[in-house]
């Protein structure tokens, strides 16, 4: 029930923020974000109600994914707006958020008993610095998507509404970066502690599993991207270009494979 409540705050701020970016009004804007803190709370007392329920951190099974998925992005979304008060933001990120919502929320489901390999304290150490990795790429999209349009609009010449209400583009390149970098070292360390997870209790730091595979080429295209900005300069475009390539791969990790391979992190496949 909680969850659906939610769900309910993130479409009111996904309508408000989308309204936001058409009509900058302060009343919109604090709709949308009052909205989002709301959603975010009652988001969080599902999470700790399911977690009391379970005995474990709900993220076993997709829906679960899912969830903890978008409640990440609301909460490293509203860190960033706390720390940039860069309001025009949401109007990129919440409407993912109230996405990825949508399917755990709508679609019921049950909390299974915990297989033996999950039963270990790695379980929630690892899923939450692998999601709060994957949070910070979903907001290095929405900053890359907004640097692309900026661009755009001053190549265009044109200096209405919309190129007022967004950054400019060095403020979007700077966080991009710093926003890239944070993600890199979370997925870093969500990788590390899924190594020796699987080292003990399988006996090897690695099982070909698909997830695990794909996850590594989301790492080597992040590495890649903050290694060209260290060494040869990239900026702007360029790196918002493979933010997005690097999202665009990180969403088939997780919804590609579910549909089409199997895997030992989510067996069953919705």
């Amino acid at each position: 029930m909680m969850l659906k409540i939610a769900l309910g705050f993130y479409l009111l701020s996904t309508v408000a923020c989308l309204l936001y970016f058409v009509f900058p009004k302060k009343l919109l804007g604090r709709t949308y974000l009052v909205s989002a803190v709301v959603g975010f709370l009652c988001h969080s007392v599902a999470l700790v109600q399911d977690y009391v329920r379970a005995g474990h951190l709900p993220v076993t099974n997709f829906q679960e994914g899912l969830s903890f998925f978008s409640w990440t992005i609301i909460l490293i979304f509203l860190l960033l707006e706390f720390r940039y008060r860069i309001l025009i933001l949401g109007s990129f990120i919440i409407p993912l958020a109230f996405a990825a919502l949508l399917y755990p929320a709508l679609v019921s489901y049950e909390t299974k008993e915990l297989t033996p390999l999950l039963q270990s304290s790695w379980l929630g150490v690892h899923v939450t610095l692998a999601f709060l990795g994957d949070a910070a790429f979903a907001l290095a999209f929405a900053i890359s998507v907004m640097y692309i349009l900026q661009e755009y609009q001053l190549k265009a010449h044109r200096f209405g509404a919309t190129f007022r209400k967004l950054p400019s583009l060095e403020i979007l390149d700077g966080m991009n970066h710093r926003v890239i970098t944070i993600g890199f070292l979370l997925l870093t360390l969500g990788m590390i502690t899924g190594a020796l997870w699987a080292r003990a209790s399988l006996g090897s730091y690695l099982q070909g599993d698909p997830r695990e595979i794909w996850s590594l080429i989301t790492w080597v295209i992040y590495a890649a991207l903050l290694h060209a900005r260290l060494t040869v300069g990239w900026r702007g475009r360029r790196t918002a270009i493979m933010a997005i390539v690097g999202f665009a791969v990180l969403v088939f990790a997780f919804l590609g494979i579910n549909l089409f391979i199997s895997s030992y992190h989510y067996p069953e496949r919705f």
